[in-house]
């Protein structure tokens, strides 16, 4: 299948040529969080030759329970996502929920992400296309790769071309995500495509009060996706995340990350064909 060009975010490159990932905690719990998290695995990334961008949320607008901590909210997590980008020098996805959310996001980090919830919602979109910051969308679990097309154009509207997407599982049954890996090669028609490796294998709500998961296939649908074509990894890592504030059941512990991607990395450097 043929392709579009690179992403860029930050100077980092996605879609041309090397590996490069998105990882991070899940919720930016606090500042010395982030920053440890964002040091520890831009060393790792650069001694692999990684190109390396750093991920948490300020707000997770969609736990299970109402109950359940949400973050740090706008304010103060914009003030540490923006302290990580200058203190580490790496950079700073984040979500956004709201299209009123865009403008002051992009101000502070340089790429603004679409939560798979919320892929179709076209004033979300061409909000976070308007700041002409690289925006990634999440595939949500119930579209199909092909309905990707309708959301890129949406971002693309607005003259904005930086753009990715992300596959992240597809709803299957109760509390249940399958990753069709059909899907990264149909997807990067449209833009280059990220894998999640750590939501794709969530038991969303599968805890009844919270979503559950299966970390130890994390590896193994990391390394699946690098060989079906996938240009890029998205890994949620916590230094101790059986104690995380969220998605505790799937994020990789930080410690695990440089095994997992010097197994990518390989896996990458492999492959003997373009997709």
């Amino acid at each position: 299948m043929s392709r579009v060009d690179v992403c860029t975010i930050g100077g980092v490159g996605f879609g041309g040529e090397g590996l490069s990932i998105i990882a991070g905690p899940c919720m930016a719990e606090s500042l010395d969080l982030c920053l440890h998290v964002a040091r520890t695995v831009k060393d790792i990334c650069g001694e692999l030759g990684i190109g390396y961008v750093f991920k948490a949320s300020f707000d997770k607008a969609n736990r299970s329970s109402v109950s359940s901590y949400r973050g740090p909210g706008l304010e103060t997590g914009l003030e540490w996502l923006a302290e990580v980008g200058q203190t580490v020098g790496v950079p700073v996805l984040t979500d956004i929920h709201e299209p009123g959310q865009a403008t002051l996001v992009a101000q502070a980090v340089d790429c603004l992400q679409i939560p798979a919830f919320l892929a179709r919602q076209t004033d979300l979109l061409v909000t976070a296309g308007e700041t002409g910051k690289p925006v990634n969308v999440k595939k949500a679990q119930f579209m199909a790769p092909w309905d990707m097309q309708n959301v890129v154009e949406k971002v693309q509207s607005t003259g904005n071309d930086q753009i990715l997407l992300t596959e992240r599982g597809t709803s299957f049954g109760y509390n249940r995500l399958v990753s069709d890996m059909r899907s990264i090669p149909q997807m990067q028609v449209y833009a280059p495509v990220v894998f999640d490796a750590t939501h794709s294998v969530q038991q969303p709500g599968g805890l009844g009060n919270a979503s559950g998961g299966d970390r130890e296939f994390v590896p193994v649908l990391a390394a699946a996706a690098i060989a079906a074509g996938a240009d890029a990894l998205f890994l949620e890592t916590h230094l101790d995340p059986d104690n995380a504030r969220s998605d505790a059941a799937s994020q990789l512990a930080t410690k695990d990350m440089a095994s997992v991607l010097k197994t990518c990395l390989a896996i990458y450097k492999a492959r003997s064909y373009t997709p």
